[in-house]
């Protein structure tokens, strides 16, 4: 790398490292604590890029960037920032940034970047149409610290302003609407509607005109695209390929997996290849285990914001919050602070008020067999481990993936229905699915269905 990097972290290992490892690669490095040292030296036109931290103890790295877009234009800066919401990523990239990283960020792949950016300097596009009235961070119920969630805000940032087809994947109570709202109230389209059709919508001939005058080239949601039949997905094929000036941006949600939808005959070929112009997948709860405690004083606080009273987890409370499976996700979780927030009889929530919202479901999730403590994973693995085994030196029939879910999949569903006395609407909220799709699985895995009075 050739160039001057100016780089402004309050944190001493930080600038260190970051001094060492640019200079090794070849470049000259000005590191200070201060953003008002860093302005002085972009006002005296040194550097070739910036590295900035966001919090620093004379101000805010994101308000500077307007500021040293107008005394260097073109000049890159990388955005680095412990900042623990999607607000981040977005006022950075709204505010013209070169690049964001979360923090603790990856050294290697900050050096790539900084490589980029001193190849790439002057030649950056700009954009004029920063919204003025951005919500405040605690605005947006996308939270969340860990690894996961912070690379879901970076790339929820870099497409907000394409056009690209968006799909949205995700367990149910992930947030995948809250996502897709979220991509396009930052967009280019944020002035035009937003909305959210299902197949019904489109099951007449009239639909898709119907549904592209209402969007009037705004952001088109298509909700659990893998629920809809193969004739409305044709018409969607059709809807993407209306010539005009005024399309709308397509987004879709799925819970499951589309490619497999796919490869099984579920979802049309073309409608996929359309569609995969860029891929989000939200995490679910269990994959950001870290983030249950952010999420819960989030809603504790919009909670109180609301009326209801000042409340905190104990320490009990918040430990049954980190290990409960949480098989609805961030919904469930909501749905439980905000009774919580009502009904709890002192300002402390106790670990018993949380097992009586909760019920009795098992902490850590099902245990299928074997000990106490095994957990299901644990069953499962063994039993893959003794079938690779019984086939020796060969490998397992092609295939394997779907066989396997359908196996898990079945006696699910089967047992769910039973409890619930065959109420399939009881059945789908249990599981946490649409009921168009669990109406689907109950065809395609061949269950019978008997309603009776359930068992629990």
């Amino acid at each position: 790398m050739d160039g001057t990097v100016l780089v402004a972290d309050d944190d001493r290992t930080i600038r260190t490292v970051l001094t060492q490892a640019l200079t090794r690669a070849g470049c000259k490095v000005h590191a200070t604590s201060s953003l008002t040292t860093l302005m002085r030296w972009v006002a005296e036109g040194k550097g070739d890029v910036v590295i900035s931290d966001v919090v620093m103890p004379d101000g805010n790295g994101l308000e500077m960037l307007p500021k040293i877009a107008e005394d260097r234009p073109g000049l890159p800066v990388i955005v680095i920032s412990a900042q623990n919401t999607i607000m981040t990523a977005i006022q950075a990239a709204e505010a013209e940034a070169y690049d964001y990283l979360p923090k603790p960020f990856d050294l290697p792949d900050l050096m790539k970047r900084t490589a980029r950016a001193l190849e790439n300097r002057n030649l950056q596009p700009r954009r004029d149409d920063v919204p003025e009235n951005a919500d405040a961070p605690d605005e947006l119920p996308l939270v969340g610290k860990t690894p996961a969630m912070q690379a879901l805000y970076r790339l929820v940032a870099r497409v907000m302003n394409t056009d690209l087809p968006v799909l949205i994947s995700g367990e149910s109570g992930t947030g995948k609407s809250l996502i897709a709202k979220a991509v396009h109230d930052f967009s280019d389209r944020r002035t035009l509607p937003f909305v959210t059709v299902t197949g019904a919508d489109l099951s007449d001939l009239e639909g898709p005109a119907r549904v592209l005058a209402r969007v009037k080239g705004g952001t088109l949601l298509i909700d659990e695209i893998g629920d809809i039949d193969d004739e409305i997905q044709a018409r969607i094929v059709r809807m993407m390929d209306v010539p005009g000036e005024h399309l709308p941006r397509f987004m879709a949600t799925s819970q499951g997996d589309l490619s497999m939808m796919m490869e099984q005959g579920r979802v049309r070929q073309d409608l996929y290849y359309r569609l995969g112009g860029a891929t989000i997948t939200v995490p679910s709860l269990r994959e950001r285990v870290e983030d249950i405690g952010l999420l819960a004083e989030h809603f504790l606080t919009r909670a109180e914001r609301d009326g209801a009273p000042k409340r905190w987890l104990s320490e009990d409370a918040s430990e049954l919050f980190r290990v409960y499976s949480w098989p609805g996700n961030v919904r469930q979780l909501e749905n439980a602070v905000r009774r919580l927030s009502l009904t709890s009889r002192a300002d402390e929530i106790t670990r018993a008020e949380v097992e009586a919202v909760l019920g009795n479901q098992p902490d850590t999730g099902p245990i299928l067999h074997g000990s106490d403590s095994e957990k299901l994973g644990t069953s499962v693995a063994r039993h893959l481990r003794r079938y690779f085994d019984l086939h020796g030196q060969m490998l397992p029939p092609p295939g394997l993936y779907g066989r396997i879910l359908r196996e898990v999949e079945a006696p699910l569903i089967e047992i769910a229905l039973e409890a619930t006395g065959g109420n399939q609407a009881k059945c789908a909220d249990l599981l946490g699915i649409n009921r168009n799709t669990l109406r689907k699985k109950i065809t395609d895995l061949d269950i019978r269905v008997t309603r009776r009075r359930k068992l629990m």
